[in-house]
């Protein structure tokens, strides 16, 4: 009698709400598998060596695949009016590539040399911008009632601002000059370093190629080797994703050629030197949001400032109407509410991804944040489900959209 007790308790034991909920005695299952995966965990940290190779290959991978995905997500569009003017796939790829080339090569040609020559001015004033800068600003104490306060508990800030400025400029040309004489002591290091770089470029239009041709078959095919009680679910996380990525790659890269555009013609409407050359940084810098703006503004500003406080004014003016029509009229036509990510989210995000990944973890942080909130809002879906089908309550239940 009492060994048919057992069964009976245990029985019970797997059957209550909640361990019905966890799974019942698929948790115990699940709580094997966990200990099994950090045993797994455990042994590649003892022997990590042996997959090195995986991690080369991995990093000489990352840059290309990365490279290679942000074009294909540009061109997709493009590709698919070609095919709606029932052009073949291969014909549209090849005319893409026509078109893209031959873009590239008018820019190199036309932009290229200007944008350098701006570039290189702009690095041998910059220290005298600098040093005007932090002039003015003593002139400003000097003239102010600032200076009873500071000639009041003995300061010397001239000679602070004065070694301050010495020691920035210093810094600057010692590092420099470090980097020049790392480069010289370094050949071979640098000689492979952009070998791999320029490899890595090279193999972007081939995997592009690729990507473009069989890019839609990946999708049926991770669907098809997955069981089919997955494949509804696993098809709509795919889709989520898919467009998650796509929205944020075309609608930033469009939002900051639209902010550079912007950016250009104002600074030319207003006289600011080297407008071409801030109107590209802040191009390049808009694609990480919100920070990227801050970068691009810091040097207009001291080149304004130093010119003349009007043009720090028209300065301003200029630099808020562009924030305001793209945060009001660009971003949202673009954009859209697509992502739907709170700007402190943004912010955290972007600081740390950085911390961890360097400058391709503010590019990608905001993406891979997109891909990971998919993934739970799917899981959390699931979670909603599971709940209500154990909870009899009805007012108790989630509501599921």
């Amino acid at each position: 009698m009492e060994q048919e007790k057992r069964p009976r308790e245990e029985t019970k034991l797997f059957s209550t709400k909640f361990i019905r909920f966890l799974g019942g005695k698929n948790l115990l299952f699940t709580l094997i598998v966990l200990v099994l995966l950090a045993c797994v965990i455990y042994m590649y940290d003892k022997v990590s060596f042996i997959f090195t190779p995986l991690k080369v290959l991995f990093e000489v991978v990352i840059l290309p695949g990365v490279l290679a995905t942000i074009a294909y997500y540009l061109l997709r569009p493009l590709l698919g009016v070609l095919e709606k003017w029932r052009i073949p796939r291969i014909w549209g790829i090849l005319i893409l590539y026509i078109a893209v080339i031959g873009l590239v090569t008018l820019l190199v040609l036309l932009v290229y040399p200007f944008l350098r020559d701006q570039f290189m001015n702009l690095v041998q004033e910059f220290p005298v911008y600098f040093k005007d800068l932090t002039q003015n600003i003593v002139n400003f104490i000097n003239n102010s009632r600032i200076t009873e306060y500071l000639d009041k508990y003995g300061s010397d800030y001239d000679r602070v601002i004065e070694d301050f400025t010495n020691g920035m400029v210093d810094t600057v040309k010692d590092t420099v000059a470090n980097l020049a004489q790392g480069v010289a002591t370094g050949v071979t290091g640098l000689v492979s370093t952009l070998t791999g770089i320029v490899l890595s470029l090279i193999t972007v239009p081939f995997i592009l190629f690729y990507l473009l041709k069989d890019g839609e078959k990946l999708p049926k095919f991770v669907l098809k080797i997955c069981p089919p009680r997955m494949r509804s679910g696993l098809q709509e996380v795919m889709h989520d994703m898919d467009k998650q990525i796509s929205s944020y790659i075309q609608g930033q890269i469009l939002v900051s050629m639209c902010i550079g555009a912007m950016v250009t013609i104002g600074f030319l409407i207003i006289g600011m030197k080297y407008a071409l050359l801030l109107g590209f940084l802040a191009m390049i810098t808009s694609v990480v949001p919100y920070l990227g703006p801050v970068i691009a503004i810091t040097p207009a500003a001291i080149i304004a400032l130093v010119t003349s406080p009007f043009m720090l004014i028209k300065l301003a003016i200029v630099w808020t109407v562009v924030q305001l029509i793209e945060g009001k009229f660009i971003s949202p036509q673009i954009m859209g509410k697509s992502l739907s990510i709170h700007p402190i989210s943004i912010i955290f995000v972007l600081l740390t991804s950085g911390s961890l990944f360097g400058v391709p973890g503010v590019i990608l942080g905001i993406p891979g944040y997109a891909i990971l909130k998919v993934l739970v809002t799917h899981l959390f879906k699931l979670f909603k489900q599971r709940y209500n089908r154990y909870e009899d309550a009805e007012v108790q239940k989630y509501d599921i959209k």
